[in-house]
């Protein structure tokens, strides 16, 4: 093997690479943090410029700053986003994509969607590939790839460098072997790496030698893309609390993104550092039931982590003394991808390569399935615990994440198929599903519970564990009566009378059933926190935070508008409260500040004004 041919030009480089490889490009770029953007947009211009080159982009979660689409959202937006994202190159694919103007010789495939991107763009989901994460490889071999663009690490110079594939080993360590054969075999292909040295060196299965590069871009230091923390709300609080009752010292965790995670994260370091307080916040939401499992004690033995993404969140509890149960190679966490904050990458980078070896980077067919060193990884993954996060669940138990019921895709199936299936088949291991109970849609509270949904992505015979703020429901190998009645026990009061008829009329419970005197509502909730919350216990940022003060005064206010869209009434009721609302305080003033509203120059800023302020004073 030779070493890569090094090139500090984009645009050059494209060009070698379709000399190298031809004119008809299949581009593999990984998922979210790791594609090459520099090289891949160098690619996109030149097939671009020429309709004789076919390139065909197979990716997924494509990142983009947000950007916001009403004119409240783009007055926050548009400082946050030249704070947080100058100078992170854009893919030069994405705007197209999403509005479907791409150039007729170039195609591009997302098997995963950033949350709710392109709910309304018919070109990105007519293009959308429906797959498990592992199986993406294989989509990704069948269209004969011949291109991937990666971003790297690397540490030292010259004839020393190292190079590290980093934050995406997914993908990528799955498809090397295929690319090394099909070398061997005198096929034209081309590994580029595109070297950023902002991004962490992860040692251990993420560090290819030299040699396995065709082409190395020196691409500089320009910033990593960042996704900041989501403020964490009681009721997400409510659901942490409850997942981290069930997990047992000496297990295996799996934690999703978002605010549950983050809930779900600070509830375990609080039952570590404070278990009276855990255990009192547990008692404030409800009794436990005879006989149900529950996990107060501080993590002696530790956790260790298998997950395909790794959170921010573990870097918390590894740093906490709670993720440090090592599986046979020594790691105490396995996964196979990482997104964050900066602050995530800074800890990452300054990290001693010892301990940052701990925490592993590998293919996710290693991380998301048994096949392989089974018996090993079934050693190494007891007592797991697979925490997910839904956005429905029918009475019965069928879990929907990724599809809208008119077929429309929200994100992505992911690899969330594959935990529940790790749950089914290793002794001790438990699939949690974790959603809210309810939300609001113009203005009107809605049920994340539902009697049946047009579209479903974990089938309801692989129910198993599902979570609300309002409690813990046990599924797995339950009767449909039993399984209804457990769903009705967490479901939001406001939805209970109208799922039990339901239930009643498709003969799933008995005529005669009776209700818990439970109150499941948003009050009984903040009720029982509150406390724990005004106490420190329970921040809305416990993982730190991108967003300045005004920013974090504004999320509550701005959250509430984004839910009133389309309710005129509530719009209305929220513009009359800011409406000559008399003195404002110091921190309203700094948040329409924050928004370009604290002197409003026309009619239509201050009416705008109106809505923000009366937006913070309702919420």
């Amino acid at each position: 093997m030779r070493p890569p041919e090094v090139s500090s030009d984009a645009d050059a480089l494209a060009e070698r690479v379709i000399e190298h490889v031809g004119r008809d490009i299949v581009l593999g770029l990984p998922l979210g943090l790791g594609k090459a953007n520099l090289f891949a947009n160098a690619l996109y211009r030149r097939a671009e410029a020429d309709r004789s080159i076919r390139l065909t982009i197979f990716t997924a979660l494509t990142l983009q700053p947000p950007s916001g689409s009403s004119e409240i959202e783009k007055r926050f937006m548009g400082p946050l986003a030249e704070r947080l994202y100058t100078g992170v190159p854009r893919l030069a694919y994405a705007r197209p994509m999403r509005a479907g103007t791409l150039p007729p010789n170039i195609e591009v495939n997302e098997f995963f969607f950033l949350a709710g991107k392109y709910l309304s763009s018919p070109h990105a989901q007519q293009t959308y590939i429906s797959a498990n994460y592992t199986h993406a490889v294989g989509y990704l071999l069948e269209r004969g790839v011949n291109v991937v663009g990666q971003m790297v690490a690397r540490e030292g110079e010259a004839e020393s460098a190292r190079y590290s594939i980093s934050g995406n080993t997914d993908v990528t360590l799955d498809i090397l072997s295929t690319i090394r054969a099909r070398r061997a075999a005198g096929e034209k292909l081309a590994l580029v790496g595109e070297v950023n040295n902002e991004l962490p060196f992860m040692p251990g299965a993420a560090e290819l030698a030299p040699e396995e590069f065709d082409f190395v871009l020196e691409g500089g230091d320009y910033p990593l893309f960042v996704t900041p923390k989501p403020p964490v709300s009681l009721a997400d609080y409510a659901i942490g609390l409850h997942a981290a009752s069930l997990v047992p010292d000496g297990g295996t965790l799996q934690i999703g993104i978002g605010s549950i995670g983050d809930a779900l994260t600070h509830a375990l370091i609080l039952r570590h550092r404070h278990p009276e307080v855990f255990r009192a916040a547990l008692d404030a939401l409800g009794p436990t039931p005879a006989g149900r499992e529950r996990h107060c004690e501080p993590f002696r033995e530790g956790l260790y982590a298998a997950s395909e993404m790794f959170v921010d969140g573990f870097l918390d509890l590894f740093e906490a003394g709670i993720l440090k149960r090592p599986a046979e190679d020594g790691a105490v966490l396995h996964a196979g991808f990482f997104l964050g904050p900066q602050s995530f990458y800074d800890r990452l980078k300054a990290l001693p390569e010892g301990e940052r070896a701990k925490l592993s980077m590998r293919e996710i067919s290693f991380v998301n399935d048994l096949y392989g060193d089974e018996e090993q990884k079934r050693r190494d993954r007891r007592d797991a615990r697979f925490v997910n996060n839904a956005m429905m669940a029918t009475l019965l138990g069928a879990v929907v994440s990724d599809q809208l019921e008119d077929g429309r895709v929200v994100s992505g199936v992911g690899g969330q198929y594959n935990f529940v299936a790790q749950a089914f088949a290793l002794k001790g291991a438990r699939s949690i599903m974790a959603l809210r109970a309810a939300r609001m849609a113009k203005g009107a509270p809605r049920s994340n519970i539902v009697w049946t949904y047009g579209h479903t992505t974990v089938p309801r015979h692989l129910k198993d564990v599902v979570i609300t703020e309002y409690g813990i429901a046990e599924l797995k190998g339950r009767s449909d009566r039993d399984t209804v009645a457990a769903m009705l026990a967490i479901t939001d009061s406001r939805f209970q009378d109208g799922l039990v008829k339901r239930a009643r009329k498709a003969g799933k419970i008995e005529r005669d059933f009776k209700l818990s005197s439970a109150e499941n509502t948003p009050q009984r909730i903040v009720s029982a926190l509150s406390p724990f919350r005004h106490a420190g216990h329970l921040p809305r940022f416990p993982l730190g935070t991108d967003f300045t003060e005004a920013e974090q005064t504004l999320l509550p206010a701005l959250s509430l508008l984004k839910r009133q869209q389309g309710a005129w009434l509530e719009l209305a009721r929220t513009f009359r409260e800011g409406w000559g609302a008399g003195e404002t305080s110091p921190a309203e003033k700094a948040a329409l500040d924050r928004m370009g509203l604290a002197k409003p120059k026309s009619l239509k800023e201050t009416a705008l004004a109106a809505l923000v302020l009366g937006a913070l004073r309702r919420s």
